[in-house]
């Protein structure tokens, strides 16, 4: 008899490619309808949730013995499943200190402890060598990361830790050490022509990013980013998942960007 959950739902993206990742997909019974890594994973797993609600029905007739998810916004998910007598593991991973603890606790939950160990290896070596290269350079540039547009929010805080290690400076900092959307809402937008990012970049969180919409703010046009032209988007499956995407692929394509364009 194994030790470990053989039936596990995963409400959130991030879980299932890591368990992919980790070679432990099998176990997987059920998935979000966000979910786009692996792309394979749509056509071989059950959708059973969005972000905020859950076919609570379907995961019970799924008969997970785990299900895991993200954040105090699936608290009610979480609640309802735990009255049906499912277990239920919600992880806030909110820093890259606590997106590496989560890897290996879900690593070690499905006996694959030394692989999940290995993916925080591989991490930190590219981020060790790209330190190398980037302090060869003169100047950091100075970058404005917006996560949502209406109303503006910014400075989540892995992402904040992703464009210092990638090499950029990120102009709201201080307000990665809220972890609620609700305390990173920047209520003037005039705050960010002041501060003149070099760089702005955007993720809306699922949402088409509209850059024309971006630029025609009051007082935009004239910040340093607009002006130069070096306003991107980065999907938000690569860089607003507290996972694997953001550690390997969402830090290469910042210092990719920051690379070219500082």
């Amino acid at each position: 008899m194994s030790h470990y959950p053989e039936r596990i739902v995963c409400l959130t993206e991030e879980t299932t490619e890591l368990l992919y990742l980790l070679g432990q997909q099998d176990r997987i019974v059920g998935i979000s309808g966000f979910t786009k890594r692996p792309i394979q994973a749509r056509s071989e797993k059950p959708i059973v949730s969005s972000f905020v609600d859950a076919k609570i029905d379907k995961i019970i007739d799924l008969k997970p013995d785990l299900v895991v998810g993200f954040s105090d916004i699936q608290a009610d998910i979480a609640k309802q499943l735990i009255q049906k007598g499912i277990n239920v593991w919600i992880n806030n991973q909110r820093t890259l200190a606590e997106i590496k603890s989560f890897i290996v606790q879900m690593g070690t939950l499905v006996g694959a402890r030394d692989e999940s160990l290995g993916l925080i290896e591989k991490f930190e070596f590219k981020v060790l060598h790209m330190q190398k290269r980037i302090d060869e350079w003169p100047i950091r540039p100075r970058v404005y990361f917006e996560e949502w547009d209406d109303p503006i929010i910014s400075g989540i805080a892995w992402v904040s830790e992703l464009v210092e290690l990638a090499g950029g400076e990120d102009v709201f900092k201080t307000l990665s050490q809220h972890s609620l959307a609700k305390d990173r809402i920047v209520s003037d937008p005039k705050l960010v022509c002041k501060l003149d990012p070099d760089i702005i970049i955007a993720s809306w969180c699922g949402k088409k990013f509209e850059k024309q919409k971006l630029i025609d703010r009051q007082g935009w046009k004239d910040i340093n980013a607009v002006k130069r032209d070096k306003v991107f988007e980065i999907k938000s499956e690569i860089i607003l998942q507290p996972g694997p995407a953001c550690l390997f692929d969402g830090l290469e394509l910042l210092h990719e960007l920051f690379t070219k364009h500082k």
